[in-house]
């Protein structure tokens, strides 16, 4: 069974070596990664796992079209063969790192625990700051344990997925959280199942990007997010600005809605161990391991650069103040839910 994973980045080589040894050793056998306007050396490091096999590196330039950054990159990687020649696709962030809870942990089992999907939804758990500040060169999921309540209400996009799918031909085009552009004939034989293993009703085989928020979502996989990261990394990603969403500024408020940490949760801890011989083999090579270094020094410097600009300070400060976020009680959640209900049906009234 062949997995080929799709990945956009910029200026994310301190956080590359961690991330494809980590979901190698959840079983995907293939990355297509496309870098974009890289300045801490991305590039460099993704040709040279190009040069060590099992990867395709795509250099993705402007102008990109009215889709944006990431659409393009992922029309690119669209064309390759390592998109091509699959079994199965999913499209994934450098803060994402799937994490099996099935048979051995990979995504081999849990294909292999609904084998009637043709695609299954991984939907986030986010995880929060948990008061990091400084940034520090090691891996992500062992860094950050605290995150949110399984079935949370508000917001809405906490309970947003990314689509692990069958290569059938049944999607023309990869999406940043589904696949696009179905083949209408075809769609009558999807068989879509969320991270529970429950079948989903036909018409989510072209339908929404986001699960159903009340009802538990990770019984056999879940897809762990680490959107914030320390303190001075988030500062880093409003640095560099939002890959889909590119006009859009991060700020106290994406901060906030992202920054829940009422619970813990180790699930991920075992499966580093797993992955670090990976990493370590990566690590092993004298010309990634320079690049990592200079991509981890690189990061210090643009935050010393930053530091001196007043957006940024004001930015900082206002992280350092701002309290870890609570969840929002069921009753308001439920109101905000209504009246966003509410203006859709009227969005289609009037369309």
């Amino acid at each position: 069974m062949s997995i080929t994973a799709v990945l956009c980045v910029r200026n994310e080589a301190a956080f590359l070596l961690d991330w494809l040894a980590w979901h190698r050793s959840a079983g995907v056998s293939d990355f297509v990664v496309v870098s974009n306007e890289c300045e801490d050396g991305t590039d460099a490091m993704l040709d040279r796992l190009q040069a060590l096999g099992g990867l395709t590196h795509l250099r993705n330039a402007a102008p990109y079209g009215k889709g944006g950054i990431q659409f393009s990159g992922l029309k690119l990687a669209g064309k390759t063969e390592a998109v091509k020649k699959a079994d199965w696709l999913v499209a994934l962030d450098i803060d994402e790192f799937v994490t099996v809870h099935v048979g051995d942990r990979t995504l081999p089992a849990l294909i292999g625990a609904l084998p009637e999907a043709t695609a299954i939804t991984l939907t986030w758990r986010n995880f929060g700051n948990a008061g990091v500040v400084t940034y520090e060169d090691a891996p992500v999921p062992v860094l950050f344990i605290r995150t949110g309540p399984r079935i949370l209400a508000w917001p809405w996009r906490a309970a947003m997925f990314k689509t692990l799918y069958r290569n059938d031909r049944t999607y023309r085009n990869l999406g940043v959280h589904r696949p696009r552009n179905p083949v209408e004939d075809r769609l009558a034989e999807a068989r879509w199942y969320d991270g529970a293993g429950r079948a989903l009703p036909p018409d989510m085989a072209n339908g929404r990007i986001f699960s159903d928020y009340t009802l538990p979502q990770h019984d056999l996989v879940q897809l762990n997010h680490y959107p914030l990261g320390a303190v001075e990394s988030y500062l880093l990603k409003a640095d560099r600005g939002r890959a889909v969403h590119s006009e859009d500024r991060l700020g106290l408020d994406y901060w906030v809605e992202r920054n829940l940490g009422t619970e813990e949760d180790r699930s991920a801890l075992p499966l580093w161990d797993r992955a670090r011989p990976i990493r370590d083999r990566l690590a092993a090579d004298p010309t990634l391991s320079d690049l990592h270094g200079r991509a981890v020094a690189w990061r210090k410097e643009r935050l010393r650069q930053l530091l001196q600009e007043d957006r940024y300070r004001d930015l900082y400060g206002r992280l350092l103040m701002s309290p870890p976020s609570r969840p929002v009680p069921v009753e308001a959640a439920r109101m905000l839910l209504q009246g966003a209900r509410a203006a859709a049906r009227n969005d289609d009234q009037s369309s």
